[in-house]
């Protein structure tokens, strides 16, 4: 298009004020208000512009769209003030997927969070003093009953535990309480780095605390913790190994030997887990990941870990352990500027009342992984019988679900998938449309097939998974 043409073109685009008269786009104003009506035009005129730039709307296409001015006012206007994190469908099998939101709250979680939110609460109020209270009272209490008889090797050590808004924020704070301008002993084979470019050696950093490396990445010994402690160490620190595993020629100091080492030399131990389970994995088939009460029992002083991982609750970051080191982290200034609000609290409350009362279906992430091959695989079947069309190929195939969120990075689960190939459309094509929908269901895609894994998703969503399925089946054939 030559430019004389293209300058042609952009005078016939309206003004903003010109728009705003047109019949639809008016009316638009007393349900949305001048100034999103007025911005959604801005929006929609420099879209129009954008495209007469690149040579896309000529003469004839632009007077089309022109006559859609007022249903692309409204298109933008609906996407303008509508929310943008929305709920999806999971159908990936990763059931702690970071990118997706990580642990869904049970349902106790979410009500507990609405009636919290919807008044006054006694957050930080002693009912019964009538005087201010600790916000912190209402999980510890909790949090007291599942560890308190876990203490160190079995003694009658008090343990104690303290919410921090993630798991950043606990290992901040406990080497910022526990080793600020000392040295803290690491093996370089726990120099991890997790989601997002966050490293373990920064976060010690911003802590205050001087990071004293030992051993090699493959092979670290007792002895070289051992021989690094100098009158300046303040803390032996373990770092769990989230998302990535050494093999091969490898050593490990094992956590018993470096508890014999903290209380020889008369320093604390710290173990960041990561995940930290409260329950024992091995008895849903996955083994070598040591959960919270596996730390405690060994003799660890301070164990971090997060709260919407393998606990199935909120984000949050929590520190248990000796309550004599706790309490100096709760009276750490940054205590306050890392603590969560009243609603986490609300769900955290909830999560760990489930624990008590032993139900743990009543947590999503762990029913998730209760959840054998057989009932998988029954429920794939019914959705498979709903989806019954010429262009639409279903197999239910054998496959693997993964924990995810840095936790058992090599253990998976038996599973059974949903194995789709849609006459006319490619893999990546059919999931792009699964991701489009009202509902955006997100899947894997594998050797020119996407595949659903059932785990992840809430049985009350198969119905929409079919009515997905279908939708674009109806839609590529027409």
């Amino acid at each position: 298009m030559k430019r004389a043409e293209r300058s042609e073109i952009f005078r016939k685009l309206p003004s903003v004020d010109d728009v705003m008269r047109v019949p639809g786009v008016a009316e638009s104003v007393e349900n949305y208000g001048h100034d999103s009506v007025a911005d959604a035009a801005r929006t929609v005129l420099a879209r129009l512009r954008q495209e007469i730039t690149s040579g896309l709307l000529d003469d004839e296409a632009l007077e089309l769209a022109l006559s859609g001015l007022a249903d692309a006012v409204e298109s933008q206007l609906r996407q303008a003030l509508s929310y943008s994190l929305r709920p999806v469908i999971n159908a990936t099998g990763v059931i702690l997927h970071t990118n997706l939101g990580r642990a869904p709250l049970g349902e106790a979680a979410i009500e507990h969070i609405r009636e919290t939110a919807a008044t006054y609460s006694n957050l930080e109020f002693d009912l019964a003093a009538g005087v201010r209270g600790k916000r912190d009272v209402h999980v510890e209490r909790l949090f007291r009953r599942l560890l308190a008889e876990e203490a160190k090797g079995g003694s009658q050590a008090r343990v104690s535990t303290i919410t921090v808004n993630n798991n950043a924020a606990a290992v901040l704070l406990a080497l910022n309480t526990l080793a600020d301008g000392g040295e803290v002993i690491v093996s370089r084979g726990e120099l991890v780095e997790i989601g997002g470019s966050f490293r373990i050696p920064d976060v010690m950093a911003k802590s205050g605390a001087i990071l004293r490396e030992v051993g090699t990445t493959n092979r670290t010994r007792t002895s070289d913790y051992e021989q690094a402690i100098t009158e300046r160490t303040r803390l032996l620190l373990r770092v769990h190994r989230s998302n990535f595993e050494i093999t091969g020629f490898t050593e490990q100091a094992s956590t018993g030997e470096l508890v014999a080492l903290a209380r020889k030399r008369g320093i604390p131990l710290m173990e960041d887990l990561g995940s930290g389970a409260l329950f024992d994995l091995r008895s849903v088939g996955i083994g070598g990941e040591t959960g919270v009460l596996d730390s405690l029992r060994s003799g660890v002083d301070i164990v971090t870990y997060s709260g919407d991982k393998l606990l199935g609750g909120p984000q949050a970051g929590l520190i248990s352990g000796d309550s004599a080191l706790i309490a100096r982290m709760r009276s750490n200034s940054l205590f306050r500027a890392l603590r969560v609000d009243k609603l986490i609290y609300a769900a955290l409350e909830a999560t760990l009342l489930a624990y008590v009362r032993h139900d743990h279906d009543a947590i999503p992430t762990l029913r998730m992984m209760r959840l054998s091959k057989e009932a998988i695989g029954d429920r794939a079947e019914a959705l498979a019988t709903q989806v019954k069309v010429p262009q639409v190929k279903i197999e239910i195939v054998d496959g693997e679900s993964i924990l995810g969120g840095g936790a058992a990075p090599s253990s998976v689960l038996p599973t059974r998938l949903l194995a789709l190939t849609f006459e006319g459309l490619s893999a990546d094509e059919l999931a792009e449309c699964l991701r489009a929908g009202e509902l955006p269901i997100i899947a894997r895609v594998d050797e020119g097939r996407v595949l659903l894994d059932l785990r992840t998703v809430f049985p009350e969503q198969d119905a929409a998974v079919a009515a997905a399925l279908l939708r674009i089946a109806a839609g590529n054939a027409a």
